[in-house]
């Protein structure tokens, strides 16, 4: 692959961020080390973003937001870039990638950076090279990165630990107010937005909304934000102006009591945690040691002549 021009990148140059975004997602050992040398040039010119996380069930309407949500900060003299990762499929290991189609309007403006990744079966359904797409899109210059999530449940820890503002999409009527709330997820999201309240719909999104406040009221709330239940239509462009709003006083208030700062230290030594494991995954795998000896460690596991600790420990050994 050809080398990647920091300078071209950092003066936002859609070709050379794409280039590098590709170049960081390579399973190619000589590019993950590209990728990498690449990302250390540019760290100092990353963190500059708001970062926001958006979630929830497929058909709650989350491409027609993002396209309202957008051309909003458009509007603002924002440049946007959208990470959305799209399902792997488990059979043929492929992905629709239809982002681009899904957001016509968004796609033709010129600040505007749409990448489709596949998730690859990275858990939460994040794509697994995500974080470092994230800081690609800072350091070309982008105001606001959203990464687009795939479904929602409790993997989603992982997209809640890559951003500053993690918003889950509903639809009304979600039913009884303490079913209708996975207490793991919500306790992960800042805002929870009410979409298609529009309509026949609005009547019935105004009282989902309460039904999801009077819920959140029975969970504890962390002292420097309190979840706030929002309802939009996206569809009809309304409301959305106030969601961003309540973004930029998430920004404004958690920057002044230092949490905002606080929260990405905490995911940067998380998402490093995360790479040990990963990488010792990936040696105990490559491993010709441990593929040898590891059928008659889980023999002697299932036959109980081996605690599994102990098996667990020699498998560990054998790194060495």
């Amino acid at each position: 692959m050809a080398e990647i021009n920091a300078s071209a990148l950092r003066a936002g140059n859609r070709r050379a961020l794409a280039k590098a975004i590709t170049l960081s997602e390579s399973s190619l050992p000589e590019h993950r080390e590209q990728a990498q040398t690449l990302l250390e040039q540019l760290l100092p010119d990353t963190g500059r973003s708001v970062r926001i996380g958006i979630s929830g069930v497929p058909g709650v309407g989350k491409s027609t937001f993002i396209e309202a949500f957008g051309q909003l900060l458009l509007r603002e003299g924002k440049k946007l870039a959208v990470l959305a990762v799209d399902p792997s499929s488990p059979v043929a290991g492929g992905s629709i990638m239809g982002d681009k189609t899904r957001m016509e309007e968004l796609a033709r403006q010129e600040h505007v950076f749409i990448r489709p990744s596949p998730s690859g079966g990275a858990l939460g359904g994040v794509a697994q090279k995500t974080r470092e797409s994230l800081l690609l899109c800072e350091a070309a210059g982008y105001d606001v990165v959203i990464v687009e999530t795939v479904g929602v449940g409790q993997s989603e820890y992982q997209v809640a630990g890559m951003v500053d503002f993690f918003m889950l999409l509903m639809l009304p009527g979600g039913g009884d107010e303490l079913q209708g709330i996975k207490k793991g997820i919500v306790e992960l999201a800042h805002a929870l937005v009410i979409n298609k309240a529009d309509g026949d719909g609005e009547r019935m999104a105004s009282a989902t909304q309460s039904q999801y406040q009077s819920a959140l009221s029975l969970l504890r709330s962390e002292s420097h934000w309190s979840v706030e239940v929002r309802k939009c239509s996206a569809l009809r462009n309304q409301g959305i102006d106030d969601i961003w709003a309540m973004v930029k006083r998430f920004v404004e208030i958690t920057t002044e009591n230092g949490f905002f700062e606080h929260q990405r230290t905490g995911q940067n030594l998380d998402w490093m945690r995360q790479l040990v494991r990963d990488m010792l995954d990936a040696r105990l795998a490559s491993s010709e040691a441990v593929r040898s000896q590891l059928p008659g460690l889980e023999e002697a596991v299932e036959q109980q002549r081996m605690t599994p600790f102990n098996a667990a420990r020699q498998v560990l050994e054998l790194l060495d």
